[in-house]
């Protein structure tokens, strides 16, 4: 799967999240997702890249996180 920057994913529990940009791991090179969730403070948050695409099916998602046809502002 592709993550789509500056878009707005659910959660499986719910939540929103803008996937803000992807980046790397300096030590050891690994693809990581930089999201902030769309609810209280805001926080930023970074997720290894496969596991934010883990396959979960849980509360009607396949996926821990699911794009949706929300377009973001930002």
């Amino acid at each position: 799967m592709e993550v789509q920057v500056k878009r707005i994913y659910k959660h499986y529990k719910g939540d929103l999240y803008l996937v803000e940009d992807v980046g790397y791991h300096s030590e050891t090179g690994e693809k990581m997702i930089i999201y902030r969730s769309l609810y209280e403070e805001g926080k930023l948050w970074i997720r290894p890249y496969d596991m934010f695409f883990d396959e979960v099916n849980k509360n009607g998602q396949k996926y821990r996180f699911e794009l949706q046809d929300i377009k973001s502002n930002r």
